[in-house]
């Protein structure tokens, strides 16, 4: 059985209500951020992914885990990756999966951004273009992002000001595993080993 869960897609639709459908989260005790977010394309989700959004879950009332599809990167991944398991169909179900794993620790929302239309002129991704879309679903309410890569804190502390820069497993102690490491298995038991 699927388990389909609601999801907010911030350029047709929010569904802020999801918020309130979750379980009730067990971990009653103060924490230190009320509002988080942990985004990517996830191409494809990982235990490493998993780890950050437990690690958020932790730490937050509320995490936004959005995922972002249709854009540059995305394109040239699967050109050289063509494979079902990459698909955004395939990527939306490791989502659902993701979120309801951690939805005991905090309220999680699932977040679709469709980039597609968001390029620069030499066809790459515009990460400024996708902070409004951003904005749409979380408001100014802000208090941590989370990701493993200390170069995105730049892009983060300009888009997100209000917002520490939550680095978690950086160095990849925990999982010591990406996307790319994945996508060139070519045993799928090793793949399905690490995905979501």
């Amino acid at each position: 059985m699927v388990l389909r869960l609601p999801i907010v897609i911030a350029i047709v639709e929010v569904l802020p209500r999801f918020v309130l459908q979750n379980r009730p989260h067990q971990n009653t005790k103060m924490k230190p951020y009320h509002i988080g977010m942990y985004g990517g394309k996830f191409l494809p989700f990982h235990k490493g992914h998993a780890y950050c959004v437990e690690t958020a879950a932790r730490e937050c009332d509320i995490v936004y885990v959005i995922l972002f599809f249709g854009g540059y990167d995305e394109d040239r991944i699967l050109l050289e990756h063509p494979e079902d398991w990459l698909s955004v169909e395939a990527r939306k179900e490791q989502l659902y999966r993701i979120c309801r794993a951690s939805d005991h620790l905090a309220r999680i929302v699932p977040v679709l951004i469709d980039i597609s239309d968001l390029r620069l002129p030499d066809g790459t991704d515009d990460w400024e273009a996708e902070t409004p879309l951003v904005r749409k679903v979380l408001g100014n309410k802000l208090d941590a992002v989370y990701s493993s890569e200390e170069s995105y804190g730049a892009y983060f502390a300009k888009a997100y000001p209000e917002a520490l820069h939550r680095l978690v497993d950086i160095h990849r102690i925990r999982y010591p595993i990406s996307g790319t490491i994945i996508r060139n298995m070519t045993a799928k038991e090793e793949r399905e080993a690490w995905t979501i």
